[in-house]
């Protein structure tokens, strides 16, 4: 039996203004939607969701003709870039929002976290919010009452439980509007990227009872996450999105894979297209990985260092290292330069241009294989001055050495990389 069914789902939006640009224009759409129950006169056929391309219509397709569903008690994960429409799916699913187009079937109680305090009052304490939840989800008072010391325990926030929720912190918040959510007991479970901002011990805690959920207790789970190895490890199935349409549906290591790989197919990326800024006073002109400003270089043999130059300007000074870490292609970290916080080193920017030079040694045994690099310049423990997520898809053709092999987490442990001054 399904618990959840989407047939042909759309959701269009408005770009710009709302309205139709008439007083007279919006009581029409008012009386024919509202009063008649007709479709909308003045919908317009939109654009495919494409953030990256200007396009000519104000409308676009956060969604469009979607439909898939979810058997009871099966783990679904919903990928994709940024903006490819998966917490639109969330919100329509939540009925946070309703479709333009199409139709979705749900069966049970549906429990969501969409985004940090999503459906906490500020003004009410931890506890309240509990119980207005649980209320929400058609509990009676004594099923909560029964419920409520695993909550309190499992998001550590006993000691504000009867302080008001504007008074948390993010990841307090999320803590706790999880462990709501996960132990209200409902049927259907919705998870967006909110996990990101608990630390690694809630998410590790976090992760353990959606497993506990889906499996021990067959409920059925909907996880959005960019972590493809939490991806791997908690479902059984995957959903990839891709400018608002579905791309692939299928076995969840299938699914990641696509995912990945489907990168392969853009041309001419630059390093530079991943760079997110984290300081406004800081711009970058040009990040050498190996020579090279793509995103994409193979190493042979003889290249045993990864070269690092990069440039740009500041208008105030700066004082912080490079940190460089290698992951698998699922996303799991193997290996990190992190001198600024392991050993203090640290480099001090002044204002105008600058240029930093670095080599760092690559482990003497890593062999063939594809890996990808994550960039940041910052000041251990104050802040991040920029981070390029996915800078270099990086393939290693092997390195003289017989022990090589590719890097293992379970083998190698995690590995801390050195650096040379150039």
């Amino acid at each position: 039996m399904n618990a959840i069914e989407f047939d042909r789902v759309g959701k269009l939006y408005r770009l710009g203004q709302v309205g139709t640009g008439t007083l007279s224009h919006d009581l029409n759409r008012w009386w024919q939607t509202r009063i008649l129950g007709r479709e909308d006169p003045y919908l317009r056929v939109g654009e495919t969701n494409d953030r990256a391309r200007k396009g000519g219509s104000d409308f676009v397709w956060a969604l469009k003709d979607i439909s898939f569903n979810v058997a009871e008690g099966e783990v679904v994960g919903i990928i994709g870039k940024n903006g490819a429409g998966k917490s639109t799916l969330l919100k329509l699913l939540s009925c946070v929002t309703a479709p333009t187009t199409g139709e979705i079937r749900t069966r049970g109680r549906i429990a969501s976290l969409l985004e940090v305090g999503t459906g906490f009052h500020q003004e009410m304490t931890g506890r309240e919010n509990i119980y207005m939840n649980g209320t929400i989800m058609g509990m009676t008072r004594r099923e909560i009452d029964a419920k409520l010391d695993a909550i309190v325990d499992f998001a550590g926030v006993e000691r504000y439980l009867d302080t008001p929720v504007k008074r948390y912190s993010s990841g307090m918040t999320v803590r706790l509007g999880f462990a709501v959510a996960a132990f209200l007991e409902p049927e259907i479970l919705v998870v967006d990227e909110v996990l990101a901002v608990g630390d690694a011990e809630f998410q590790k805690k976090a992760i353990g009872k959606m497993q506990d959920v889906s499996r021990g207790e067959g409920r059925t789970v909907l996880f959005v996450s960019h972590n493809m190895a939490a991806v791997r490890s908690l479902c059984q199935r995957g959903i990839v999105l891709e400018n608002g349409g579905m791309a692939f549906d299928g076995e969840v290591n299938e699914a990641v894979d696509f995912y990945i790989n489907g990168a392969e197919t853009e041309e001419d990326r630059q390093i530079l297209d991943h760079i997110i800024y984290k300081k406004d006073f800081l711009r970058i002109d040009r990040i050498l990985l190996n020579g090279t400003t793509a995103d994409r270089t193979t190493m042979t043999p003889k290249q045993d260092h990864l070269q690092i130059v990069i440039r740009g300007n500041t208008s105030e000074e700066m004082t912080g290292n490079v940190r460089l870490i290698i992951k698998k292609l699922d996303g799991t970290p193997l290996a990190a330069l992190n001198e600024a916080l392991y050993s203090g080193r640290t480099i001090t920017i002044a204002k105008g241009p600058f240029e930093i030079h670095k080599q760092i040694r690559l482990p003497k045994y890593m062999a063939d294989g594809e890996y990808l690099v994550d960039l940041l310049l910052y000041r251990p423990s104050v802040m991040d001055y920029l981070k390029v997520r996915n800078a270099l898809r990086m393939r290693i053709e092997g390195f003289y050495d017989p022990y090589a092999r590719p890097l293992d987490l379970k083998v190698d442990g995690f590995i801390g990389l050195e650096s040379e001054e150039l």
